[in-house]
């Protein structure tokens, strides 16, 4: 099943083309990886998915329903959430109210119940803060939950935004440079973790990164854009033996051992 259709997409900034008739199809529990040289237009396509950008024409369709001009939230409601290269936190916040936050977005309440403090609205508070702690616990969190998001080290920033796009309990994640700043051991970390958020919270994974190693090791297939363009897709294989790919990247992706 087709979960996520973008079709002949194309973004324009004044006089420069970004995304010039990208098209690519995402089937349902894929991890499909989105790479390409700096510039290519990776981060682009992630904002006309999420509703941040409006292409100038084309199609992006989620679970068959045309998006392209939906607002961000309006797409995050359907089941969209994603995380951002430089993660987008509540820094002063703790760990734990970062994600709080993001799953009482989710809460149907009506205003005057909780003005009233109704009890169906105290019994729906719990089941939130429960949540809660099962995704922290999950995620490796609950030691620091109580620690401000700002004054944790990047790899846990990075785990806190992934729980917190968990929080809104999507159906499609969309992950922009998640290894970006992580060593090799937090990468492979990363790497598993993915793998189980995948098959925990039955989800579909759209991923941007730079990290060619996780790229190849994690995803089931791959898109690959060069100066706004597709230049090739299929299995990471298929990808990594394209020669345009190879020409892209000036022989930079090398063979990765599949996990």
């Amino acid at each position: 099943m087709i979960y996520l259709s973008v079709d002949a997409i194309v973004m324009n900034f004044g006089g420069l083309r970004a995304v010039d008739r990208v098209t690519f199809a995402i089937q349902e529990g894929q991890i499909h990886g989105l790479i390409g040289p700096n510039g290519a237009g990776k981060t682009t396509v992630f904002n006309c998915i999420t509703g941040f950008y409006h292409p100038a024409s084309g199609t992006i369709r989620f679970q068959g329903r045309d998006i392209t001009h939906l607002r961000p939230d309006q797409i995050a409601r359907l089941g969209i959430a994603r995380t951002f290269q430089n993660a987008q936190l509540f820094r002063a916040m703790s760990a734990r109210d970062n994600i709080l936050v993001a799953m009482h977005s989710q809460m149907r309440t009506a205003i005057l119940a909780e003005a009233f403090a109704l009890p169906f609205v105290h019994r729906q508070e719990r089941l939130v803060r429960d949540k809660a702690q099962e995704l922290m616990e999950f995620l490796g969190l609950l030691d620091i939950q109580q620690q401000a998001a700002g004054n944790l080290p990047l790899g846990l920033q990075k785990r806190l935004e992934l729980g917190r796009a968990l929080g809104l309990r999507p159906k499609l994640l969309l992950l922009d440079e998640p290894a970006a700043g992580l060593n090799a051991t937090e990468t492979q970390s990363l790497a598993q973790l993915l793998f189980k958020i995948r098959d925990r919270f039955k989800l579909t994974i759209l991923l941007v990164e730079h990290d060619m190693g996780l790229v190849m090791n994690i995803c089931d297939t791959i898109t690959v854009l060069n100066f706004g363009q597709k230049i090739a897709e299929g299995t990471p294989r298929e990808v990594q033996n394209n020669p345009e790919v190879i020409k892209a990247y000036l022989g930079e992706i090398v063979g990765a051992e599949q996990p």
